[in-house]
């Protein structure tokens, strides 16, 4: 009820605006086809793509004076599951004085330095989107929220305020082989945070320049947004809930020149509200993380970004002697190395890149490599492929390892 009425909210904005906006609306968007073919074995339902839509973009945006609206709207249609979707990525109005700002409605929100890897970037994301090859905005979710922007001459503050729990998007079991440690347990329940006044997220973060760093540091109160499983029973479990534990993060993060190019740390505790103590097997224990980045550019249009990330989990020894024998073990201190590398070609109009990730600890792996062609200033196209590997599949990657595949996106800009 109270999504509707902020919408509805929301909408009475854009018709009162409407009048005022007339003569200044801009309008863009796109037509899209995306598909994905499996390569390595077919799908568990029997299928051998990963994705197949043809989809359109709208994206209205007006502004006067202080106010600014933005809408984007996609429409697909869906061959797997034959079926079409209207989806509201983004909706929301702008309020711009001197010192301060506000954004009210549905956003994307993206905080931290990672590639692809986040730590302070606590907001959702739709991981079947990259890992089926989609374009990589697609990756992020809207979130519905009210941020809040301060500019005071000591610091600038940044305040979200998440009224809705969203959480992560991960593959479709019907297209995806995931390792599942209790794959006999069909009936399950996901169980999402109520949205109540208790349950609101807010984040914050800080940023100031700092002796030529730019430099960040955030908090972080609300859930998990990947679920926990709790089985009915251990022995002879008969359904399954999917929870989302209560989580606070705390982190910086720090970027500045060095060495010709751009060098980056970032780093989050992340506080297991609900299992402090390390001793609840089914929650997640505190861990910290953190994340060394460079990025170059080696000769002209030919540019480099390395990345090491490390994760150590706290209250180790608790974990080990409470953990359920049918979940795989994790480690102390789980690593990920990554690397891109873009080339851009034939007068820009070919980007060629390559992105990977490899853990040392995990023993396992993702790579992706891709090309771009600009045809014109308004039709692209990319070809590319996602492999995963690993020792073991029970690993992020390893679990993964059936799920090769490549991918084509064409799109039409206007």
């Amino acid at each position: 009820m109270i999504r509707i009425l902020l919408y509805a909210c929301l909408a009475t904005l854009v018709l009162v605006a409407q009048k005022a906006y007339a003569g200044d609306f801009s309008i863009h968007g796109f037509l899209q086809g995306n598909y994905s073919l499996g390569i390595e074995t077919s799908n568990p339902d029997g299928g051998d793509l990963k994705w197949a839509e043809e989809r359109g973009q709208l994206k209205l945006e007006g502004a006067q004076e202080a106010l600014r609206l933005f809408l984007k709207t996609d429409v697909s249609f869906d061959h797997l599951n034959e079926n079409g979707e209207f989806e509201l990525r983004e909706a929301y109005l702008d309020l711009t004085q001197k010192r301060w700002d506000l954004r009210v409605g549905r956003q994307i929100v993206t905080w931290g330095l990672g590639d692809l890897i986040f730590i302070n970037d606590i907001f959702p994301k739709d991981y079947e989107a990259f890992f089926s090859g989609r374009p990589l905005e697609y990756l992020k979710k809207g979130t519905d929220a009210i941020k809040a922007g301060f500019y005071p001459d000591i610091a600038s503050f940044e305040l979200v305020i998440i009224p809705f729990f969203e959480p992560n998007n991960f593959p479709d079991s019907n297209r995806f082989w995931m390792y599942d440690p209790m794959p006999g347990v069909t009936n399950r329940v996901q169980k999402e945070p109520a949205s109540n006044i208790r349950n609101t997220e807010a984040a914050l973060r800080v940023y100031r320049d700092i002796a030529g760093f730019d430099a960040s540091i955030y908090a972080y109160k609300g859930f998990y947004r990947s679920p926990s499983m709790v089985p009915d029973s251990f022995t002879s479990p008969t359904r399954i809930e999917l929870i989302y534990p209560e989580l606070s993060v705390y982190g910086v993060s720090l970027q500045r020149s060095a060495f010709g190019g751009i060098a980056g740390f970032e780093a989050g505790y992340y506080d297991s509200l609900d299992d402090r103590s390390g001793t609840d097997p089914l929650i997640p224990n505190s861990q910290t993380r953190f994340l060394l980045s460079y990025q170059r550019q080696v000769i002209e249009d030919f540019s480099v970004t390395v990345q090491y990330y490390g994760e150590y989990t706290h209250d180790y020894a608790e974990y080990e002697s409470t953990r359920i024998a049918a979940f795989p073990k994790e480690p102390r201190f789980r690593d990920l190395a990554s690397i891109r590398l873009t080339y851009l070609i034939m007068h820009q109009n070919m980007r060629l890149q390559w992105f990977s990730f490899w853990s040392p600890v995990d023993r396992d792996y993702l790579l992706n490599p891709e090309v771009r062609y600009n045809f014109t200033d308004h039709v692209w196209a990319a070809l590319g492929a996602n492999v995963f590997g690993g020792k073991k599949d029970t690993t992020q990657f390893g679990s993964l390892d059936k799920n090769d595949n490549m991918y084509m996106q064409a799109r039409y800009e206007f």
